[in-house]
């Protein structure tokens, strides 16, 4: 039963406050927000109430504003903005935007918007797919723009009528949302979550590690690959299948792209298969394409006939547009295969964007009433409200530093349109050359990326395994793997504060620092999650070196890189050298990073029994971890849990403490493990533990490790809460980075004679200016010319910072 209003009326979630409306015979405006305002306009005055596939909601909370008309002139403002309409006129007007009949001005700026407006400020969003790229794309607007307005075009998307069913809109009605938010993006995310509705929770799975091959594999094959992802110790979430899970012809494998019944030579027991993979922590996901029909061959070809009252003699065409045709499509095709337990359904359509939009739709709405799953989906972008699908597929990259140079950007600027799940091929799809720098490079990116798949062509020479490289790479790459699984408790609850604050995962810096976005040395670095910071390394090597020369801009405040510890002091860029197993990843003074200690299953994506928690000194913090059953819909209901840790910092005096606040304690285990780690911290004096407030004889060590204190802290009953207190003299290690530390690195890592490294040594650390060195460096007899230009270079670095 709907709830009703004040004045008993029922309370349509598409419908606004009669208040908040004004409307004459062919246009009517809405004020949803301070920021956000509808513009209607339709000659024969009809206008929409019905949800449609970008709008999910208009019943917003009710604004402030003031309005002065007459019947003329309608004159909204808010503490954002003032909107001036000459009533009945068209809103395009005259040509210049002083004559508009509509106009919409920024308060406190001189900007001002109007129908058809350029926005060339705007700061672009989005794309269809990556496919071939190789360097330029089409990039859809978002909302972020320096303007401080932006808008979104509902004209043309589908309505949702009252069965669920999408319908044609009417042609020639106009139908705009105009955000004007001046520099509150934030804001004006939350009010196009309101709009369109909020990102779903994506399964706890999905942030583990995907597999996907163009290969016709067997259900053994399957097998085999778990088993050698076990083997060399890879963790593995998702089994992705492409187009040869399903009926082909026996003759042609290469035939037939749409399909729906498994290959029973391929899979005899799909079931049997679906059962093994999970019990070893593995989820399924198969390809679909329904572009060809529906052939005989397939197990639901004749009810499908009977049900659409078709012959049954060829192939049922696809018709998205066909509303009973997609009931039925989805009914004896789809839910089927959720039936017997595939979680992943990879929408591999890519004919036309409206048919697209439209099974996606279909897809999503199959999932609605089944409380026991989540929907996972995989599809190239439906431009409509794509957050709420969620899974956007960039489709088949081109394997190149080209590629990988522009993905950080391309995830950072989809938070401009409220994206996060963007999913790329890890070490790109096909083409290019497979070279083992490009190929962890890109492991590392996707490590702190919002998911991680491996994928490539076929063919026998695409190294995706990171088994088949050299023992360097497989042992840096499954390094990183590991990192990727660790950190699940801390992405999946940046995941729950996404889809219920509407806080990107992907933030970029500009949203701080909008002068970066014109800086191409630093556009790429983002936000991943409220705690850390990537600046990510897309570019070669310099080979003489041996290192990755990295330009990189931190914000104000104090810095640890997250690896090594070493403190940074913000709001300075700098140049960096790095390792192959090197990455810039870093974290401000206090944070606090949760990760999952890896049990006896490296496949396992649950909520753990052990966890870590690194805790970085200088500045006092809370950081709110969540956790419910990953996979079901019952966290809606109240069933899951936060965990407050919460760091009270003193230079010789700090606390951590552990207790939950929120929902219900038996969603995680009812004992843990707890292994906190004090970076840069000195070995402590004296550590007490307590258990609600009461001094505890817990099983406990306490112990330094490199530059970090350890206490690990056994059995702890998670309904209580823990403090660990800890006593000592000048607690921080002040492991400042120094760029001497740096080149001193590079000089003893290089294959020169030893009585050479002295010499260079002696004149790269001395007082003199940059052009005595540079002299002395070139008068350095037996030094190889290629070793000369690399001092060289590296003197013109000093002399940036």
């Amino acid at each position: 039963m709907a709830a009703l209003n004040k004045n008993k009326e029922p309370v349509i979630d598409t419908i606004s406050d009669k208040k908040a409306v004004f409307q004459g015979k062919t246009y009517r405006i809405t004020v949803l927000s301070e920021r956000l305002v509808r513009l209607e306009y339709d000659a024969a005055g009809e206008f929409l109430d019905e949800a449609t596939t970008i709008v999910k909601n208009r019943n917003f909370k009710m604004p402030i504003f003031k309005v002065e008309q007459n019947e003329k002139l309608l004159v909204i403002s808010t503490k954002y903005f003032v909107l001036q309409y000459m009533k009945e006129q068209p809103f395009v007007g005259a040509k210049f935007a002083p004559d508009q009949n509509l106009k919409i001005k920024l308060l406190n700026t001189d900007k001002q918007w109007y129908y058809n407006h350029p926005e060339a400020k705007n700061f672009k969003a989005d794309a269809f797919s990556l496919d071939d790229y190789k360097g330029r794309v089409k990039l859809e607007n978002g909302l972020y723009s320096t303007d401080g307005f932006a808008s979104i075009d509902d004209s043309k998307s589908f309505i949702i009528d009252k069965e669920g069913n999408l319908q044609l809109n009417k042609e020639n009605r106009i139908d705009i949302y105009v955000f004007m938010y001046k520099r509150d993006f934030g804001l004006c995310l939350k009010d196009y979550f309101t709009l369109t509705g909020f990102p779903a929770l994506i399964p706890r799975y999905a942030l583990g590690i995907w597999w996907n091959r163009d290969r016709i594999y067997s259900a053994e094959n399957l097998k085999s690959i778990l088993k050698s992802f076990n083997y060399y110790e890879i963790p593995l979430s998702i089994l992705l299948l492409s187009e040869f899970w399903h009926i082909k012809d026996p003759n042609n494998y290469n035939m037939y792209k749409s399909g729906f019944t498994f290959n029973g030579a391929l899979f005899p027991d799909p079931v049997e298969l679906i059962k093994f993979l999970n019990d070893r922590g593995v989820r399924l996901g198969l390809n679909i394409d329904p572009t060809e029909g529906i052939r005989k061959e397939e197990y639901a070809y004749e009810n499908l006939t009977k049900a659409l009252q078709v012959s049954n003699t060829s192939t049922i065409p696809f018709n998205a547009f066909d509303t009973t045709f997609m009931n039925y499509y989805m009914a004896y095709l789809i839910k089927p295969l959720i039936n017997i337990g595939i979680d992943l359904f990879w929408i591999d359509y890519r004919k036309d964007v409206s048919s697209l939009q439209v099974l996606n739709y279909y897809q999503k709405k199959v999932y609605d009433d089944i409380k026991e799953k989540r929907s996972l989906v995989l599809t190239r972008n439906p431009f409509a409200a794509p957050h709420n699908y969620p899974v956007l597929y960039s489709g088949e990259t081109i394997v190149s530093w080209n590629t990988l140079h522009f993905l950080p950007f391309f995830n950072a600027i989809a938070s401009n349109k409220g994206i996060t799940w963007w999913s790329h091929d890890v070490g790109g799809f096909k083409e290019g050359i497979e070279d083992n720098e490009l190929y962890l490079r890109y492991i590392q990116f996707s490590c702190f990326s919002p998911i991680f798949r491996f994928s490539a062509k076929r063919g026998n020479y695409y190294k995706r395994e990171p088994w088949l490289w050299d023992i360097k790479t497989f042992t840096i790459a499954r390094e990183y793997c590991w990192l990727r699984q660790r950190l699940i408790p801390y992405i999946y609850t940046e995941a729950y504060n996404y889809s219920k604050n509407g806080r990107p995962l992907i933030q970029p810096l500009y949203y701080t620092y909008p002068a970066i976005y014109d800086e191409p040395l630093y556009k790429n670095e983002y936000y991943f999650g409220r705690e850390i910071l990537v600046s990510p390394i897309t570019k070669p090597k310099d080979l003489t070196m041996n290192r990755a020369i990295h330009r990189l801009y931190l914000p104000k405040g104090v810095w640890y890189d997250f690896r090594s510890g070493k403190k940074y002091i913000g709001d300075k860029r700098y140049v960096v050298f790095y390792k192959d197993e090197e990455y810039p990843l870093f974290v401000q003074a206090g944070a606090i990073v949760p990760l999952a200690n890896m049990g006896d299953s490296k496949n396992d994506t649950g909520i753990p029994k052990s966890m870590e928690i690194n805790v970085f000194p200088g500045k006092s913090n809370v950081y709110q971890l969540y956790e419910d059953d990953g996979v079901s819909k019952l966290y809606k209901d109240g069933y899951y849990i936060i965990t407050a840790i919460d760091y009270n910092y003193l230079k010789n005096n700090y606390t951590l403490i552990i207790h939950p606040i929120e929902g219900k304690t038996n969603i995680i285990p009812s004992n843990r493990d707890y292994k906190i780690r004090f970076r840069n911290t000195r070995e402590a004096e004296q550590v007490e533990i307590f258990i609600n407030g009461d001094k505890a004889n817990l099983r406990h060590e306490a112990y330094a490790e490199e530059n970090d204190f350890v206490v690990e802290v056994f059995n702890v009953n998670t309904t209580k809460q823990l403090t660990v207190n800890c006593k000592g003299q000048d607690i921080e290690i002040d492991s400042l980075r120094i760029m001497n530390q740096d080149i001193n690195s590079i000089i003893s890592e290089l294959k020169i004679k030893t009585n050479l490294k002295e010499k260079i040594a002696s004149i790269m650390f001395s007082e003199d200016d940059i052009k005595k060195k540079r002299i002395a460096i070139r008068k350095i007899r037996g030094l190889e010319r290629k070793f000369v230009k690399m001092f060289l270079k590296l003197l013109e670095y000093t002399a940036e910072i």
